[in-house]
C-alpha cells in the first residue's frame, strides 16, 4: 500500500468515526482487517489516526477558527474528514512537509468532494500554515 493509499484510508476511517459519532481507536482494526498493507505504512496509519483522535478538540477548533465563521455541522463530512486528517499531519508529525499535507488533502478533496472543495481546503490550510508561521520553519530546517 502506498502512503497516498493509506491516507484516504484513513481519512476514510475518520469519516466514519464521525458519521458514527465513535471516536474508539479500535475501529482502525476494522477498516485495516481486509487491507494489506506493510509495516510502514500500518505504523502511519495508526500514527495519524491515534493523533486525530486524541487532539479532535484543538483540531476541530483550528478548523472553526479558519473556516470563515462556519459551524462543524454546517461543514460537509467529507470535507471534515480530509481537513482533520490534513492537520493531524501538520501538527504532530514534523517528518512530512505541511506541502505534502496540503497537496495530499487536495488530491483527496477532489476524488471525495464537491467542486468548491479543493479550494475549501486549501484555504484553510493555506491560511493556517501562513498564520502560525510553518512557512517559515520548513524553509530553515
Amino acid at each position: 500500500m502506498s502512503r497516498r493509499a493509506a491516507r484516504e484510508l484513513s481519512m476514510k476511517v475518520l469519516f466514519d468515526m464521525h458519521m458514527n459519532n465513535d471516536f474508539d481507536l479500535n475501529r482502525i482494526e476494522y477498516h485495516l482487517e481486509e487491507e494489506s498493507i506493510g509495516e510502514r505504512q500500518h505504523d502511519y496509519i495508526y500514527g495519524v489516526l491515534t493523533m486525530a483522535v486524541n487532539n479532535l478538540a484543538q483540531i476541530d477548533k483550528i478548523i472553526e477558527g479558519y473556516s470563515k465563521g462556519w459551524k462543524l455541522d454546517r461543514i460537509a463530512n467529507v470535507d471534515l474528514a480530509i481537513l482533520r486528517l490534513a492537520l493531524s499531519e501538520i501538527l504532530y508529525m514534523k517528518d512530512i512537509s505541511y506541502r505534502i499535507s496540503i497537496n495530499e488533502a487536495i488530491e483527496l478533496a477532489k476524488i471525495y468532494g464537491s467542486d468548491e472543495t479543493p479550494s475549501f481546503i486549501n484555504g484553510i490550510l493555506g491560511k493556517y500554515v501562513e498564520n502560525e508561521g510553518l512557512k517559515n520553519d520548513e524553509q530553515d530546517r
